[in-house]
C-alpha cells in the first residue's frame, strides 16, 4: 500500500480525496468511486500502487497517437480502476472487476524493463500508461514518469482527463504526450452515460496543450447519442480554439459492458469526419478498416504524407516534416519510422 497524494482530513476518521472532480469523502474502510483509493484508519491509500494487470509492447498508433513519433513502439502497462463509469466501457474487466494483478513491479523494475526493451528494439522509445485509467494510479505513474525522464525515455498517457487542476499541473512536466478521451461534447451525456462531467476534461486538454505536452483527442461516437452534426461541430470548433493542429480521432463504438446499441455506422463516422474537418486540420476515424481513414494528408494540398495500413506506417510525400508538394510543415513530434506490415 502507498499513501495517496492530494487528500485532506475534514473530520475525525474521514478523508476527502482531491485527485478527481468527484472529491469523494470516505469514512474509515470506504473506497472511492475509482475503487483503488481507500480510507484506512484516517489515511488515504493508493491500493493499486505497483499492481499491473496488463503489459505489452504496442505501436504508438494503437494508443492512438498519430503525430508523436509515428511508427515507434512503447512498453504499455495498466492497472485497475477508473474515475468514470461509462456504460460502453471497452476495458470493463480491468476497471470494474477485481482483476488480479499479473505482476507487481516497483517503479525501478518497470523502468529497468523498459530500458531492456529499448536495448533490443530500436523502435521502443518509452512507457505508455493505458488500458485502465492511469490517473487513478497517480502516485505510481508520476514516480515512473520522473524516473523515465532521467533515462531519456518518453512517457505517454492514455486517459479520460477527469482530474483536478493541482494533480494535473504537477504531473504534466513529466509527460511527453497524452491522448485524452473527450467522451462527448454534452454535459448531459457525461452525467447520464459516464457519471462524470465534461468541464474538467476540457480544462485538462487545454492545460496540457498550454504546458507544451503533445495532445491528441479521441471521441467514441455512439450513433444517436453523441454523433449529431451539431455536437461534432461543437467539439471540433472548441478543439480548434485549443489548436487547429490537435489531432482528433473519431472512434467507432461497438456494443460493450452495459450498452447494447448497434455499432456506429460507417456513414455516421464519415459524416462526422467531414463536419470536424471544417475546423480541424487532422481528423482520423478509428475502429474501421481503410487506410484512408488512418492516413495523414496535407491540409493544404491534400497530398498523402503518412500512409497507415493497419498498424504499419509508411512516410510518403514527406521530407522530414515538410510536404514535398507544397511546403506545408506537418506538426509531428519526432521522426517518422517506416514499419513493416
Amino acid at each position: 500500500m502507498k499513501e495517496a497524494l492530494f487528500y485532506s482530513s475534514p473530520a475525525e476518521d474521514v478523508v476527502q480525496c482531491h485527485l478527481c472532480p468527484h472529491s469523494c469523502r470516505l469514512r474509515d474502510g470506504e473506497g472511492g468511486k475509482c475503487r483503488v483509493r481507500r480510507n484506512r484508519a484516517g489515511m488515504l491509500q493508493a491500493t493499486s500502487y505497483g499492481s499491473i494487470t496488463s503489459m505489452g509492447m504496442d505501436p504508438m498508433e494503437k494508443k492512438p497517437l498519430y503525430h508523436f513519433y509515428p511508427g515507434s513502439e512503447v512498453l504499455s502497462v495498466g492497472s485497475s480502476g477508473c474515475s468514470l463509469t461509462c456504460q460502453f466501457c471497452q476495458n470493463w474487466s480491468l476497471v470494474h472487476e477485481e482483476a488480479p494483478p499479473t505482476a507487481r513491479l516497483s517503479v525501478d523494475q518497470l523502468v529497468e524493463r523498459c530500458l531492456v526493451e529499448r536495448e533490443r528494439n530500436r523502435r521502443c522509445i518509452g512507457l505508455a500508461f493505458t488500458y485502465s485509467e492511469p490517473l487513478v494510479w497517480y502516485e505510481y505513474v508520476r514516480e515512473a514518469a520522473q524516473l523515465a525522464k532521467g533515462h531519456d525515455l518518453k512517457t505517454v498517457l492514455i486517459t479520460n482527463g477527469y482530474v483536478q487542476e493541482a494533480p494535473w499541473q504537477e504531473l504534466l512536466p513529466w509527460l511527453d504526450a497524452v491522448n485524452i478521451d473527450v467522451k462527448s461534447f454534452s454535459e448531459d451525456y457525461y452525467r447520464h452515460i459516464c457519471r462524470g462531467s465534461l468541464a474538467p476534461v476540457k480544462e485538462a486538454v487545454r492545460t496540457a496543450h498550454q504546458r507544451g505536452v503533445h495532445v491528441e483527442v479521441t471521441t467514441l461516437l455512439v450513433e444517436g447519442l453523441n454523433d449529431s452534426e451539431d455536437e461534432v461541430r461543437g467539439l471540433a470548433r472548441w478543439l480548434s480554439s485549443v489548436g487547429q493542429d490537435v489531432p482528433l480521432h473519431l472512434s467507432r463504438y461497438f456494443p460493450a459492458y452495459q450498452m447494447d446499441r448497434p455499432a456506429t455506422s460507417v456513414a455516421s463516422l464519415e459524416r462526422a469526419k467531414r463536419s470536424a474537418r471544417e475546423y480541424l486540420h487532422y481528423v482520423y476515424v478509428g475502429n474501421i478498416w481503410g487506410w484512408e481513414h488512418h492516413s495523414t494528408f496535407c491540409p493544404r494540398c491534400e497530398s498523402l504524407l503518412i500512409a497507415r495500413k493497419g498498424l504499419a506506417v509508411y512516410p510518403r510525400q514527406l521530407e522530414g516534416r515538410i510536404c514535398s508538394q507544397c511546403g506545408w510543415t506537418l506538426p509531428i513530434v519526432g521522426h517518422v519510422e517506416e514499419t513493416n506490415p
